[in-house]
C-alpha cells in the first residue's frame, strides 16, 4: 500500500478522471513525482468500478483501492447489507476477508468481528479503510483463515467464508472442492468453532450435489439482484436435523421479491395445470436457480403451462415473485398466422421451445423491443404457441 497515493492533489486528480479514456490519460502522462502512472491508474480504474457496487466506500473520503480484481471479486453493499441481517451475537470470523465488504455490515450486526486476509497488502488496505470508514469494532489479521481459526482456538458465534474461486493458474472454479479453502474437508473444523457458518458460494453450483458433500445445512439462500442470481449462501447449524430451508430473494431497487420453501417438499408437491388463462407468471432467477417449480405452484396457487415450461397462469391478479402479464392473445406456432397479425416489434421470450429468440426473430421477423411481449412456449397438450402479452 503506497500512502503517498492518498496525497490531496493526487486524490483530486484521480476524481477529477474517472471518467476519462485510460489511454489518453497514458498518452497526454501523469507527472506526479511521489507515485507512478501505474498506481494511479489502478486507483482510478477500481474506484470507478465502485461507483455503483460499492457507494459507501465510493462517496468516503481517503479510502484506498486495491485492484479492480479485487473489486470484481467483493460482494456488492447490496447483497452484503442483506448477508448482514442473517446474522446475530457477539463474534464473527471471516476467514477470506477480501477488500472487507461483509465484514464492515457484519460489525453493524456483531459486537465483535475478526477480518482475516492472507493478502498483507489487502488486509493492510482494508484496516485502513475501516478507519476511513470510523468502524471500530473490526480486527484485521494478515494471516490464512483456517491457520487464524486453529492459532486463536476461540468459539465464535458465527464463521463467515467465501473460498476463492480461483486455481493457481488463475482459473475460475466453483466446485467446493476446487475452492479455497475447500469448505467440504473444513466444514467440521468449521463447526468446531462455531454454532452458526455461512459460506458464499458461485451461483453456478448444483444445489442438489451440494447438499451430499455438507453436513448440517439448515438454510440455503439464492441471492439474485436485478434478477441476476449473484450467490448462494449456505448456512450451516452444529448438529442441525431438521428440513433444508431453501429462501429465495430478488433484490429490486423498489422492493425485494421473497419465496420460501422446503427442499424436501418440492418432490412431492403437486402442480396443477391449465390452459393459458388471464394472466401469465414469469418466475424469478432465484426461484428458477432453486428449481422450486411445483412449489410455486402449489405454494402460490397459480396453475403450470407444462411440466417443462416454468410459466403459471391465474384468472385473478396475484402478487407473484417475478414478472406478471396479462395475456392478451394466444397464437398456434405458425408463420402464416403470426403474420396477419402484423406484429413486427417485441420483446421475445421463449420457455420450453424447439427455436432460440434468434432464430425466432430472424423467421418471423421481429425487432427487439416495444410495448409487447411475446411468449414462445408448449402447452399442456404438447402444443407450440406463441402468447401475446402486455405486462402489468
Amino acid at each position: 500500500m503506497n500512502s503517498l497515493l492518498l496525497n490531496t492533489e493526487i486524490q483530486a486528480f484521480i476524481d477529477a478522471n474517472l471518467n476519462a479514456d485510460i489511454s489518453d490519460l497514458l498518452l497526454k502522462g501523469i507527472n506526479f513525482s511521489t507515485v507512478n502512472a501505474k498506481n494511479i491508474i489502478e486507483q482510478i480504474e477500481a474506484k470507478n468500478r465502485s461507483q455503483k457496487k460499492l457507494p459507501t466506500w465510493f462517496n468516503t473520503k481517503h479510502i484506498y483501492y486495491p485492484n479492480k480484481l479485487n473489486i470484481e471479486q467483493t460482494s456488492s453493499e447490496t447483497t452484503a447489507k442483506y448477508k448482514a441481517n442473517l446474522v446475530s451475537g457477539t463474534s464473527l470470523i471471516d476467514l477470506t476477508g477480501g477488500f472487507g465488504v461483509d465484514t464492515y455490515y457484519f460489525s453493524k450486526q456483531i459486537e465483535k468481528a475478526t477480518h482475516c486476509e492472507i493478502n498483507a497488502e489487502l488486509s493492510e488496505i482494508t484496516n485502513h479503510n475501516y478507519n476511513a470508514l470510523k468502524v471500530s469494532n473490526v480486527t484485521c489479521i494478515n494471516e490464512d483463515g483456517i491457520t487464524s481459526l486453529k492459532r486463536l482456538d476461540k468459539h465464535y458465534d458465527w464463521i463467515y467464508l467465501d473460498p476463492s474461486r480461483r486455481d493457481d493458474a488463475k482459473q475460475k472454479v466453483f466446485l467446493l472442492s476446487d475452492c479455497t479453502p475447500n469448505a467440504k474437508t473444513f466444514q467440521g473444523l468449521f463447526l468446531k468453532y462455531a454454532k452458526n457458518v455461512m459460506i458464499k458460494t458461485s451461483p453456478l453450483l448444483d444445489i442438489t450435489a451440494t447438499l451430499l458433500d455438507l453436513k448440517y445445512v439448515k438454510d440455503i439462500h439464492i441471492i439474485a439482484v436485478n434478477n441476476e442470481v449473484k450467490e448462494l449462501l449456505w448456512v450451516l447449524e452444529r448438529n442441525y436435523s431438521g428440513n433444508v430451508n431453501i429462501k429465495t430473494v430478488n433484490l429490486q431497487k423498489e422492493a425485494a421479491q421473497h419465496f420460501n420453501f422446503q427442499y424436501k417438499n418440492e418432490s412431492s408437491a403437486l402442480a396443477e395445470y391449465s390452459e393459458p388463462l388471464t394472466y401469465l407468471y414469469e418466475p424469478n432467477a432465484a426461484i428458477l436457480k432453486s428449481g422450486a417449480f411445483t412449489s410455486v405452484s402449489a405454494n402460490l396457487n397459480v396453475s403450470k403451462l407444462h411440466k417443462h415450461s416454468h410459466l403459471y397462469t391465474s384468472q385473478e391478479l396475484i402478487k407473484f415473485p417475478g414478472r406478471r402479464f396479462k395475456i392478451e392473445k394466444q397464437l398456434p406456432f405458425n408463420k402464416k398466422t403470426f403474420a396477419k397479425e402484423k406484429i413486427t416489434k417485441a420483446n421475445v421470450t421463449t420457455r420450453n421451445f424447439p427455436l432460440s429468440v434468434g432464430d425466432i426473430r430472424k423467421k418471423l421477423k421481429i425487432k427487439d423491443g416495444g410495448f409487447l411481449y411475446l411468449f414462445f412456449t408448449t402447452d399442456l397438450n404438447n402444443a407450440k404457441v406463441i402468447l401475446v402479452c402486455s405486462k402489468v
